[in-house]
């Protein structure tokens, strides 16, 4: 079993409390599952991403949490294309010999075209400008074979009516809260993304954004990691005013935001 991550070598490990991104915040409170939609909504994905047998590609594994259940449904290969080396190190440390882990971007993965079966992407989309998700969305579509599959599981707004001012002002109170200029989409926004880029759309599931609340906290993380993180979170005042910060955020906009899980399909042979 791998050891876990030290504070010292997450990434951002010197970077002040007030001004870490969200994510690597409850990272370094002791926080393993860091997606919208919890461990149930990634477990979905992988099962319904049809991984075993498969070359994986994982985008921007970050502390290596799905990469182990990746490597737990037996594809042919793993690769993961991390551009933070410190997040790179502890993926090499989960997936040991059973896979790789390269520097590279998401939208720039330097990998070969057509030369893996399922991309997958996890809460890193949502983070990127329209721009910059059409890049990476592209550069999926470039390395997967015919018939492969890209699965992503990222934060959604819905319905799809939602006036434009409101989801400008979502996108502020969440980047504020967070600390990472986060523009999640609706779901027909989510699904032009992909079928511009050539993608035909297999499946789409939604969970609750919930991950700060306790009964997702406690099934995502089990009791002891549980009883560490809320420990760790009452022992440091600043770390607990963000935290508390970002979860009033997610509870004020509980109607407007959702975990989504879309499966891509590039067209051609099966």
């Amino acid at each position: 079993m791998p050891s876990q991550p030290s504070h010292d070598a997450l990434p951002l490990a010197g970077r002040k409390t007030e001004d870490l991104p969200g994510h690597w915040l409850l990272a370094r409170l002791g926080k393993r599952v860091l997606r919208p939609g919890g461990r149930e909504l990634t477990e979905r994905l992988l099962d319904d991403a049809d991984l075993a047998g498969a070359d994986v590609l994982e985008i921007a594994p970050g502390l290596g949490k799905t990469a182990a259940s990746i490597i737990e449904r037996t594809p042919r290969s793993y690769v993961g294309v991390e551009s933070d080396s410190a997040a790179a190190g502890l993926t090499e440390g989960v997936v040991g010999d059973r896979g790789r882990v390269v520097p590279g971007d998401a939208s720039a993965t330097g990998l070969d075209d057509e030369s893996v079966d399922v991309a997958i992407g996890e809460a890193m989309l949502t983070m990127q400008s329209d721009r910059a998700k059409a890049e990476i969305v592209a550069e999926a579509f470039r390395v997967l074979r015919p018939g492969g599959r890209y699965a992503i599981h990222e934060l959604a707004l819905h319905p799809d009516t939602l006036p434009d001012e409101a989801k400008t002002e979502i996108r502020k109170q969440l980047a504020r809260s967070i600390k990472v200029n986060a523009r999640p989409l609706t779901e027909q926004e989510w699904r032009k993304l992909f079928t511009d880029a050539g993608f035909e759309i297999k499946k789409v599931g939604f969970a609750k954004m919930a991950p700060l609340q306790p009964r997702r906290v406690l099934a995502d993380e089990g009791p002891l990691r549980t009883l560490r993180f809320v420990g760790n979170v009452l022992r440091d005042s600043d770390a607990r005013k963000r935290v508390l910060g970002m979860r009033a955020t997610f509870t004020k906009y509980r109607d407007e935001l959702a975990a989504i899980e879309v499966i891509a399909v590039k067209p051609g042979r099966s």
